[in-house]
């Protein structure tokens, strides 16, 4: 099934994960034996610092100058995906618990994606550079734009933030260990080609730590407990809907503005997805060691599920119409 869909093994190391914490939720609780909060409170910067350690600068300016498709593709990732979901406040925040309303919105103001965006662009026969550059933006934007959405956000509903130790936490934690990782990238770039793999394993192993330790704390706080079993079915019914409305709306400028195929394939795949490998250590430093924190990420994760196995379907019927495209052209 996952290699059918082009899917690698992270989803699944995800699910088992989870299901660790529901099984063993003392093993990742903060505090326990396991002590994996360590690993998920300093692995973040290790996270950012092979962000910045993996970035080439020459692949961003490759997609330079396709500008109107990155100004269409960042209005979509920090512009309409906030307001399609204030858009849908009414209806779905009595649906809703407000950790995970406060998760949903979360979702909204992260950034695209980078590998996945890259490797489904690729598939479709999309305009690859110009995926790369998108993606590439987004995760740097998403370091300041993120947390003011937030700040904003969560003002409005009466929760405080403390923005500014926040902003403290992400210069160090966030913006300087990926400012380090693109300075070391001068002298490390062929490096980190031969070592691609186990740099990727060890980025996503702070995710997979993070996962456990907040999924853990909410479980043993009595978070989960405290909603309907029906939750996690609604927020996978919102997280389904929430992706096909915006992938139908980033179609809207790709034809006003005449973009052809290839760049409406990487504007649509860039501009309705969003990055887990980015939301889970960001939201670890925005909302801190809060046993909600498992509930908040929960929507994120959903969506991240969801958005792979989907993109992935659109991504192969793209590539099957281009390979007959070019057969019947032959």
């Amino acid at each position: 099934m996952l290699a059918r869909f082009k899917l690698d093994g992270f989803l699944t190391a995800l699910l088992l994960v989870v299901l660790a914490a529901i099984l063993w939720p003392e093993g990742g609780v903060t505090g326990g034996p396991l002590r994996v909060e360590w690993v998920a409170s300093y692995g973040i910067s290790i996270v950012f610092f092979l962000y910045g350690l993996t970035l080439a600068p020459e692949r961003m300016r490759q997609g330079l100058a396709k500008w109107r498709v990155h100004i269409v593709v960042q209005l979509g990732t920090f512009a309409l995906f906030p307001l399609v979901m204030l858009a849908c406040g009414p209806l779905l925040r009595p649906l809703l618990p407000p950790d995970a309303w406060l998760g949903f919105f979360y979702l909204a103001a992260l950034p695209s994606t980078v590998s996945s965006s890259v490797a489904m662009t690729s598939l479709a026969r999309g305009n690859v550079p110009v995926a790369i550059f998108n993606a590439t933006l987004s995760a740097f934007l998403g370091i300041f734009v993120t947390p003011i959405l937030m700040a904003w956000f969560m003002e409005t509903t009466g929760v405080s933030m403390p923005l500014e130790s926040v902003i403290v936490k992400i210069l160090l934690l966030v913006l300087l260990p990926t400012v380090l990782g693109q300075i070391a990238h001068r002298w490390l770039a062929e490096w980190t080609v031969r070592n691609a793999g186990w740099l990727k394993f060890c980025d996503r192993a702070v995710i997979l730590a993070i996962v456990y330790n907040s999924t853990s704390d909410s479980i043993v706080g009595g978070i989960w407990s405290a909603n309907d079993p029906w939750l996690v079915v609604t927020m996978t019914v919102i997280s389904i809907a929430l992706f096909f409305v915006i992938y139908e709306l980033m179609r809207v400028p790709c034809k006003l503005l005449g973009f052809n195929r290839e760049d409406t394939i990487a504007c649509l795949f860039c501009g309705s997805k969003k990055s887990l490998a980015t939301g889970v250590p960001l939201g670890h430093v925005i909302f801190g060691a809060t046993p909600a924190l498992g509930l908040i990420l929960a929507p994120l994760m959903i969506f991240h599920f969801f958005q792979l196995v989907i993109v992935s379907v659109i991504a192969n019927r793209y590539a099957q119409g281009a390979e007959a495209e070019a057969g019947a052209s032959a």
